[in-house]
This record gives structure tokens, C-alpha cells and sequence, in this order.
């Protein structure tokens, strides 16, 4: 895995974090704590513009209101495969959020939301899959 970006937050404190893949231009991932809940987008850059929307997945996180240490300060790392097709959430050190560009996929640990069924993406879902992730860790 290599590092895109990294930050110490406050859960409950509106943030807001983008890496992008080295190797693929149009390949973005953003972290965002609005105050009230944690999630993580997939953006594809190659479907902006012309009333298209970049954004291909939206990956729940947390709901602030159920996080118990949110007044203890965390460290949040995004990362990316080596091929730069694949990028991961950490949360002091336990991942949380996979997306994965190059199957257009895309999993966390609270499966939330569920499948939607008008999207070309994630079509079993965003329930936590250990095998596909460690396959993604292999790129």
C-alpha cells in the first residue's frame, strides 16, 4: 500500500479529506465528517461535468452520536494500492472502507448503504468482504 493522505481528526468536527491516485488521474477518494455522520466517497473524475456526477460511491463510516472516544483525537490514513486502482479508509489502525476502481466495488464494515440497484457499482452490496480485501492488498 502507499500513502496518499493522512490527518488527525476530532469525530463530531466537520472535516474533509481528498486523495488521488497516482497512477490514475481520475481516480479520487474524499473523507468527510460533517458533524453528524462519517463517510467516504469514490469519485471518478471521468464522469464530471455535463450534469454527470463524479461521484460513484458513498461509503458509511459512523454516525458521531454512537462513537464513544469521539472526544479523543484519531488518526486517519487513506491509502492506495500499488497499481493505484484501489484505496483504503484507516481509523486508527483498523480499516474501515474499501473502494476499488478497477471492479467497480466498493465495501465497509457498517454495509451501509445497501445495494443500489440503478448503479454499475458494488452490485452485491457494501457488506465487509475479508477475501476480496485481501486480494486488493496483493495489487
Amino acid at each position: 500500500m502507499i500513502l496518499g493522505k493522512k490527518a488527525t481528526i476530532t469525530v463530531g468536527q466537520d472535516f474533509f479529506l481528498e486523495s488521488l491516485s497516482e497512477m490514475h488521474d481520475n481516480y479520487h477518494v474524499v473523507f468527510e465528517d460533517d458533524t453528524e455522520t462519517g463517510y467516504f466517497y469514490a469519485l471518478d473524475m471521468d464522469y464530471a461535468g455535463a450534469n454527470k456526477q463524479p461521484i460513484r460511491e458513498a461509503l458509511h463510516i459512523y454516525n458521531v452520536k454512537n462513537v464513544v472516544d469521539k472526544d479523543i483525537p484519531s488518526e486517519l490514513v487513506i491509502a492506495w494500492t500499488k497499481d493505484g486502482t484501489a484505496a483504503v479508509l484507516i481509523i486508527n489502525n483498523y480499516v474501515h472502507a474499501v473502494v476499488d476502481f478497477e471492479n467497480k466495488d466498493a465495501f465497509c464494515r457498517t454495509a451501509f448503504p445497501g445495494r443500489d440497484p440503478n448503479s454499475d457499482w458494488s452490485q452485491n452490496g457494501h457488506e465487509w468482504d475479508e477475501e476480496k480485501y485481501r486480494k486488493i492488498l496483493e495489487r
